[in-house]
């Protein structure tokens, strides 16, 4: 005899007339219903699978218990769902890790063009960018490299201009100071005075010119540092030269202020920011010029009030405080741009701190550590 076992499908075999002819051990005749045709049915327990065969004469019905059912869906639920909740967050961490580590090389050369100075165009590495990425990459040196040519072509030509103005300059003074000196008509000697003034301020702007061209497009960083107290002594005394040394008050540090920034950039500055200052203060007041040891350089002046939308436009070119002031509107200009190009930030204050009136400009210079 076959041994007892467990039947998860039951079946009948009726005839036409209903009557059972072959059944398993385990089916319920209750749990079948009526035939009614081939086909699939349910009912509240079981559902069930009917067919007839030789001509309609037998008919076999199959029936699985709707608890059976529910529990093979749930087996296999836990069979699939249980490799996948481990499988997918592994999956999806490998991916994240394979992303980022693809990725480095882009975020690399991201990361190159946001430490760069707003100035520089020189070519980005791109060794190590994915194949895809490689003619972006390729694309934008190519760019920077025609940008870079089309504002040294404009440096260069502000440059040569100046140069070459500053020769036929000199001629038209002297010819304006012989002028003066020969007439006897005072209209006339004043005439050549106003000329030789006019040229004079002429001349000051081609060097301003220079400088500004010299300051974007010059080497400002210098292999070798140099004490820079001895520049700002040189660059005071020669402007205290012109007739006014009572009004500038020059305040340096006793231990020697080391620096790789050119002497000639940081004379280009100072003198910039005096001349301002002297040109824009009260003319009753002095200048106060200070270079401390830790590179922090400030020159300061008393006199009106700056407003603050003012103050915000004084860097651009030829941007003056007031439409009637002398000057050129390039000092402030150059000033910024050689603290741009050795990455500092250049503040105007107005008034000056701790006072109610004047104006203060101050930006901290690159110094040796060691020192």
């Amino acid at each position: 005899p076959i041994r007892a076992h467990d039947e998860f499908f039951t079946y009948l075999v009726r005839d036409a007339e209903g009557r059972i002819l072959l059944q398993s051990h385990a089916a319920d005749p209750t749990v079948f219903p009526s035939y009614d045709g081939p086909g699939f049915r349910q009912t509240a327990t079981h559902r069930l699978y009917s067919d007839a065969a030789l001509q309609d004469t037998i008919r076999i019905t199959v029936a699985e218990p709707l608890a059976h059912r529910m529990s093979v869906a749930r087996e296999i639920q836990m069979g699939l769902g249980l490799p996948l909740l481990i499988v997918l967050p592994v999956a999806l961490i490998a991916i994240i890790l394979a992303v980022r580590f693809s990725l480095d090389p882009l975020r690399r050369f991201r990361a190159r063009l946001e430490a760069r100075g707003a100035r520089d165009l020189s070519q980005v590495p791109h060794e190590g960018l994915p194949t895809e990425i490689g003619p972006l990459a390729d694309t934008l040196n190519s760019l920077l490299a025609r940008l870079r040519e089309a504002f040294e072509a404009e440096r260069s030509f502000a440059a040569n201009a100046a140069h070459e103005l500053r020769t036929p300059l000199a001629g038209a003074i002297a010819q304006a100071q012989r002028l003066r000196s020969e007439t006897k008509d005072r209209a006339a000697a004043q005439r050549a005075t106003d000329i030789e003034e006019t040229l004079k301020r002429l001349t000051r702007r081609t060097e301003r010119m220079m400088q500004l061209a010299r300051a974007e497009g010059g080497r400002l960083r210098m292999d070798k540092s140099s004490d820079l107290r001895g520049v700002a002594r040189i660059v005071v005394d020669d402007i205290g030269r012109t007739g006014t040394p009572d009004r500038i008050r020059l305040n340096l540090p006793d231990m020697a202020v080391m620096s790789d920034l050119d002497p000639d950039a940081f004379a280009i500055l100072c003198r910039n920011l005096v001349e301002n200052a002297l040109r824009h203060g009260a003319q009753a007041s002095p200048v106060d010029v200070t270079l401390t040891a830790s590179g922090q350089f400030t020159v300061a002046n008393d006199g009106p009030v700056v407003p603050c939308e003012t103050l915000d436009r004084l860097t651009a070119r030829f941007e003056r405080a007031s439409a009637t002031s002398d000057g050129s509107g390039l000092g402030l200009a150059i000033v910024a741009a050689i603290a741009e190009r050795i990455s500092s930030r250049l503040v105007l204050q107005s008034p000056r701190p701790g006072r109610t009136t004047g104006f203060q400009v101050s930006l901290r210079l690159p110094i040796d550590d060691s020192e």
